[in-house]
């Protein structure tokens, strides 16, 4: 009588045990591998280290800066009335959290599929304040425009401290405008100091 041919959970089990293991374990260790690449980069290239790339959605690191302000009444009270959400490039996007050791003062909007916006309360002046700056006026803010290549960093330089708030190019002014709203509605007006 012919021997008959093994089934095949039959010539599964008759394999050693590590060659088992590995059979099972490769693809697993594939796909944690695969998963861990993607991880790594999607968040390589950013161009600021303050605004990674749009693929990051997980809690958004900052880089520190001076802010001897940052912990003031006046900056208290600006974060604690910032919408919880504003509209850039046409996208609605929610306070998005910071990565501890979150720097005081700061906050920042965003989502998966778009570029962080960055601000942060009671800075140094900034040194491009000069009495030849170029000042912009947004629902009674004076806002001074740092560009960069592929963000801008406007300061309100009327406020009783300095904000900054940081945004892509493709933005839209909208971010700007709620912000200043907030400003105008929160801190008191005053003069402009271009000088040390």
């Amino acid at each position: 009588m012919p021997q008959d041919q093994p089934t095949e959970s039959e010539s599964v089990s008759s394999l050693p045990r590590p060659l088992l293991a590995v059979a099972i374990g490769l693809p697993v260790l594939l796909a944690v591998a695969v998963a861990a690449v993607g991880l790594v980069l999607g968040t390589s290239g950013a161009a600021d280290p303050a605004l990674p790339t749009a693929g990051n959605s997980g809690p958004l690191a900052l880089v520190p800066v001076t802010a001897p302000a940052a912990e003031s009444p006046e900056c208290a009270t600006l974060l604690g009335k910032l919408p919880l959400s504003v509209v850039s490039d046409g996208a609605t996007l929610p306070r998005r959290d910071l990565a501890s050791p979150a720097p005081p003062g700061a906050l920042a909007w965003g989502d998966a599929q778009h570029d962080p916006l960055v601000l942060r309360c009671g800075l140094d002046r900034p040194g491009e304040l000069t009495p030849t700056a170029q000042l912009r006026v947004i629902s009674d803010v004076q806002w001074l425009e740092v560009r960069g290549s592929e963000s801008s960093t406007w300061f309100a330089v009327d406020r009783p401290v300095y904000i900054a708030l940081t945004v892509p190019s493709s933005a839209g002014t909208g971010p700007l405008q709620d912000v200043s709203t907030t400003i105008r509605d929160s801190l008191p007006k005053g003069p402009v100091q271009t000088q040390g």
